[in-house]
């Protein structure tokens, strides 16, 4: 898998992270514990992004 490949494999699930967040945030009685999971795992997708864009520039 290329570069480019990861980054938008990357991107994808992180729109799709923001999603769920999006959801469960507005939902009656938002889980904190999934809240937070989905929180770490959208900041840690953004940081393999940024380690890739460092590469490919």
């Amino acid at each position: 898998m290329s570069f480019a490949e990861r980054l938008e494999s990357l991107r994808t699930k992180h729109a799709t992270l923001d999603s769920q967040l999006k959801l469960e945030s507005q939902g009656p009685a938002p889980d904190c514990v999934v809240l937070s999971r989905l929180k770490r795992e959208k900041l840690r997708l953004k940081d393999e992004m940024t380690r890739i864009k460092r590469v490919i520039h």
